[in-house]
């Protein structure tokens, strides 16, 4: 069996192969293209805590998308998506928000974004491909927006301060797409360490490499259900953390975000808040301190610990929260009710543990698994959601369940 190192460098270079023949047959045989790489994310724990200046314990994973690059001609961008065979173009000079709500505008925002931050921009080519799912909670668009902004600094040789350039792909995000997403999702794509989790404090951007234990892996199982953010109660939920904040001031005036309170200061602010606001914020004070004990429990090579601080992040998020969705919830109960009676260190009674990983209603979800048993662990498992997916409890589809796969913490944005 080949090591992970070698089975993800196998896959990058199959990637990268790819995306280069697409270029060449857009924009000419000749032409010989350098290729940026951006990865998806997964976020262990810490959910909608990003932009309440919380803790989050995001990692990327060994899937891509990919951006052949090439200088173009005076200040024009050229860019070809090949999932969507469609070819745009645009002078960078006459970029400005909002977006068209298509593809183009993650792209297009970026270039705005790199210029307005004084960034001296040149034409350029680009092709758009890869293998990471869209709309699947993977942040297919945080990975775009890296992607292409590597590309653009390359070409103009601009410096690389990734950092910098996740703030700036977050405002495009803001101002071009419309989704007023907090800062995880472009940090993890932009900095993100082969072989560990990271622990991100939002308000510092303090990061802190949280390596898995030699005996656990994430499997990423999913569920088929796609969504857009801009579609969803995203902006919504972010909106009302916002005016909960202005409320619960009248009782703590120094405070700046949702984490600066605590258990005390949430029960002396009920009355301000309307009930529904109460509940989002109840989550978001409790979901503040669980990455830092997952952290810890990871660190101590605890991942019973681990899970259950996952599940009782999930039903968080479904009760309080109100992001999970049906077909989440049934494979979460699948999994969880699948015994993982092989390799357990110290309790083998335990049973699988697993939580949704990330918002909206749809998408993608991460369990605990052991590498030493992930053939005779997983399978099972899948074979049994599957059978149930087809049933009358997700309306009788039966490609819900439509993928489950070892994710292996890999590397953030690259040339």
């Amino acid at each position: 069996m080949q090591s992970p190192r070698a089975y993800a460098s196998r896959h990058l270079m199959r990637v990268a192969v790819t995306v280069t023949e697409g270029f060449r047959s857009v924009f000419g045989p000749d032409r010989i293209p350098r290729v940026a790489l951006a990865p998806g994310r997964v976020n262990l724990i810490g959910e909608h805590t990003d932009y309440n200046d919380g803790f989050v314990l995001p990692m990327a994973v060994d899937r891509h998308i990919a951006v052949a690059f090439a200088p173009g001609e005076g200040g024009k961008l050229r860019v070809h998506a090949t999932a969507h065979a469609e070819t745009r173009e645009a002078e960078l000079a006459a970029l400005s928000p909002p977006g068209d709500g298509s593809w183009f505008a993650y792209v297009a925002g970026v270039a705005w974004a790199l210029r307005e931050a004084g960034h001296a921009l040149a034409g350029a080519d680009l092709v758009v491909a890869g293998d990471l799912p869209v709309g699947a909670g993977l942040s297919s668009s945080a990975a775009l927006e890296l992607a292409v902004a590597r590309s653009l600094c390359a070409v103009a040789q601009e410096p690389w301060d990734p950092i910098a350039m996740a703030r700036l792909c977050q405002r495009a995000e803001h101002e071009f797409a419309g989704v007023q997403c907090g800062i995880m999702d472009q940090l993890a794509a932009a900095v993100a360490i082969e072989g560990a989790a990271l622990l991100v404090d939002c308000r510092s951007l303090k990061l802190a490499p949280v390596p898995l234990p030699s005996t656990a892996c994430v499997v990423v199982m999913d569920t088929g259900v796609r969504r857009a953010l801009a579609g969803s109660a995203y902006n919504e939920r972010r909106a009302a953390c916002a005016a909960a904040v202005e409320a619960l001031r009248s009782r703590a005036p120094g405070m700046h975000s949702l984490r600066d309170v605590d258990g005390a200061l949430l029960e002396a602010g009920r009355e301000v808040l309307d009930p529904e606001v109460f509940q989002l914020v109840q989550h978001v004070v409790a979901e503040t301190q669980r990455p830092p004990d997952m952290a810890e429990a990871l660190g101590a090579g605890d991942v019973g610990r681990a899970g259950r601080l996952m599940n009782d992040s999930h039903w968080s998020l479904r009760d309080l929260y109100e992001v999970s969705s049906r077909e989440l919830d049934l494979v979460t109960r699948l999994d969880t009710a699948c015994p993982v009676t092989h390799g357990m260190p110290r309790r083998p009674h335990d049973r699988g543990r697993v939580r949704r990983l990330r918002c909206g209603a749809g998408g993608c979800r991460g369990r605990r698994g052991f590498r030493g048993h992930r053939v005779a662990a997983v399978p099972p498992a899948r074979r049994v959601g599957r059978r149930v997916l087809r049933g009358s409890a997700v309306g009788g589809r039966p490609d819900r369940l439509t993928g489950l796969r070892i994710a292996p913490p890999a590397a953030g944005t690259m040339v």
